[in-house]
């Protein structure tokens, strides 16, 4: 099992494909599992990178104040260990947040950024739906520990898929359930999203950006799309419809061709290409 030790936390990882690096970041209680439609056709194209954040998966889980920043530290560290000086990053979710702390904090390290149902913080966004961040704080109330899993996981995704992918769906429950987070470590890393706030910085960022989002979203609403794209000059933003918070599941055909389309085109003619990416 691939393990590094940076930032003082011992981080689990992957490498899939060749090409130039791209950096997958998951989202809050999410590991390694949720990429399960994207690596065997994003390593075709690229050197795909993921990773356990500390706190969850086959990271290490110390019990200590977690915040974005922390987490995008520990994100760099790890490319740098890994030996690339630049990389295309991914992020969803709280994921987005720690894509786009790297991008304000360690802008030469980010060549093109990709923002998945995900928002820049603060008061000024759209908030999560009550019921949602009920269920996000306090649980579904149940007694049965794998229905209130269900349940939560549910929010996830849109009517139409549950209806649908019935199935699949109880396998991505069946992934989260056989390796559990701590409570204290979804604590932790939930304190860091809710308090995770760029807003005032968020027009900083000048790499080509790609905002993608499914527009029944009952976490992340996906009107913070367009205000991310409202703020980040250089973006362009894509919205799927019937698609949830995992939209990238729910659509993964379509969401695996645009970010191929999107970090291919911005390259063409580089002949530098490998030198710039790789050390």
């Amino acid at each position: 099992m691939p393990k590094i030790t940076v930032n003082n936390v011992s981080l689990y990882y992957e490498i899939h494909g060749n090409g130039s690096p791209l950096v997958l970041i998951e989202g809050l209680g999410c590991s390694k599992w949720m990429w399960f439609k994207q690596i065997d056709e994003l390593k075709k194209h690229f050197k795909v990178i993921v990773f356990d954040l500390r706190g969850v998966g086959d990271s290490e889980k110390p019990d200590m104040e977690y915040s974005i920043k922390l987490l995008a530290d520990d994100t760099a560290a790890l490319v740098a260990e890994l030996g690339f000086k630049k990389v295309h990053v991914l992020g969803v979710s709280m994921g987005g947040y720690i894509a786009q702390e790297l991008a304000l904090e360690y802008p030469d390290l980010v060549d093109r950024l990709i923002l998945c149902s995900t928002h820049y913080g603060g008061p000024n966004i759209v908030p999560i739906p009550l019921s949602t961040l009920n269920i996000i704080l306090n649980g579904a109330g149940l007694r049965n520990a794998l229905e209130n899993l269900r349940i939560a996981m549910s929010l996830n995704f849109s009517d139409e898929y549950l209806s649908t992918h019935k199935d699949e769906f109880e396998q991505i429950v069946k992934w989260k359930f056989e390796k559990p987070q701590p409570f204290y470590a979804y604590r932790r890393q939930l304190y860091a999203a809710l308090t995770f706030d760029e807003e005032a910085r968020i027009h900083l960022i000048k790499h080509p950006t790609l905002i993608m989002a499914g527009k029944d979203d009952k976490v992340v609403p996906y009107e913070n799309a367009l205000l991310l794209h409202s703020k980040i000059e250089n973006s362009e933003i894509e919205l799927f419809s019937n698609a949830g918070h995992m939209f990238f599941i729910e659509k993964a055909e379509e969401v695996n061709r645009k970010i191929i389309e999107f970090l291919t085109k911005h390259i063409g003619g580089d002949k530098k290409w490998e030198e710039k990416m790789l050390m």
